[in-house]
């Protein structure tokens, strides 16, 4: 009830100055323990992924922390990761505002955010708030995408540029080449495009790994927007090429499930319940095709505690949230990983 209001308060808002309230006092709200007026802490339910321990199965996704500035005051929500970002190689402002619509009626949002975020220097910074997360076993993703001006004969350069200076920073990393927001990066994931790009992270991701004696884990976001086929073929590379998972998805460009509705014809990528179906059947595809050898990061739709269930039956290891957060609030945290524990205990005994 408590949060009904202040969403109601939130939703009267646009839903970048309501973003930017939010972010302007999770910092002091968190630590006072505000949050727990509304909400619950998770039970402790960790569970193994690319090679970490993460506290449970619930992530919030790139995009609420597109600067790195909160991760510990939104870790304190009960989230076992955070996925921060994306981040580019400069800053950069994003698209033209406005550039982000609310679909009340179908519990979805459009973005057309554009990559707007300070840049890896300033990143560098603000990710030294992020100790105390860490400290208390929370995994800190780091998304990474290129330069909206950059063509996309440059944008391994990009991916390598931030791979180089945030890879001591990051628990794993996040490659962003799914975006319908930035020039030209959805075509990154044809077959052609793909192969040189994932060669040259593998390469770059060596080199790292020797200077710093440590294995970063890499993760690669995926649209709903592939066809099957193109899904499969995506996959195979990314065993080729040594990628520790897949993330599926990113937001959709489809409006089929909002037409008509007010706002859906707002450019830009479509997220929340409409992209569940879709977003699901991803994580389904790959999952029959990958049969283990990649895990699933399962991003798109998780409304309530029974989506992410449903993403954990069709193949995935963890799940993300995102609009989900927005509309049902930090509440759907503890939720969602509680029924996922459960459902992974029960499994466990059959």
């Amino acid at each position: 009830m408590l949060y009904e209001l202040a969403r109601s308060f939130l939703f009267k808002l646009s839903p970048e100055t309501a973003h930017k309230l939010i972010m302007d006092n999770v910092d002091w709200a968190v630590p006072l323990g505000l949050v727990k007026l509304i909400a619950r802490t998770p039970r402790e339910s960790p569970v193994n992924v690319m090679g970490l321990r993460f506290p449970n199965a619930v992530g919030l996704a790139a995009g609420m922390d597109k600067t790195g500035s909160h991760v510990s005051s939104l870790g304190g929500m009960g989230f076992g990761h955070i996925e921060v970002g994306t981040i580019t190689p400069r800053p950069q402002p994003g698209n033209p505002k406005p550039r982000c619509w609310r679909i009340i009626p179908a519990k979805g949002i459009i973005n057309h955010m554009g990559f707007n975020n300070c840049g890896i220097d300033q990143a560098i910074s603000n990710l030294r708030s992020a100790d105390g997360f860490k400290l208390r076993g929370g995994i800190l993703g780091i998304n990474i995408g290129k330069q909206n001006s950059t063509p996309l004969s440059g944008a391994l350069a990009d991916y390598v540029e931030c791979m180089d200076k945030l890879y001591s920073l990051a628990d794993y990393l996040a490659i962003d080449i799914s975006c319908p927001n930035t020039p030209e990066l959805t075509k990154l994931q044809g077959a052609d495009e793909l192969d040189p790009l994932l060669k040259g992270l593998a390469d770059k991701r060596k080199e790292l790994e020797d200077r710093d004696s440590r294995r970063v884990p890499i993760t690669v976001k995926i649209s709903p927007d592939l066809d099957d086929d193109a899904v499969r073929r995506a996959a195979d590379q990314f065993v080729q090429y040594g990628m520790d998972a897949v993330t599926a998805t990113n937001t959709t460009l489809s409006r089929d499930k909002v037409k008509g509705l007010p706002n859906s014809d707002m450019v830009g990528g479509l997220s929340g319940r409409p992209l569940f179906e879709r977003a699901t059947a991803v994580v389904r595809v790959l999952s029959e095709h990958l049969k283990g050898e990649l895990p699933i990061i399962a991003s798109g739709g998780v409304m309530t505690a029974e989506d992410a269930v449903a993403k954990m039956e069709a193949g995935a290891s963890l799940v993300q949230l995102y609009t989900g957060f927005i509309y049902s609030g930090p509440a759907v945290i503890a939720e969602a990983a509680d029924a996922i524990a459960d459902w992974q205990k029960k499994n466990a005994q059959n």
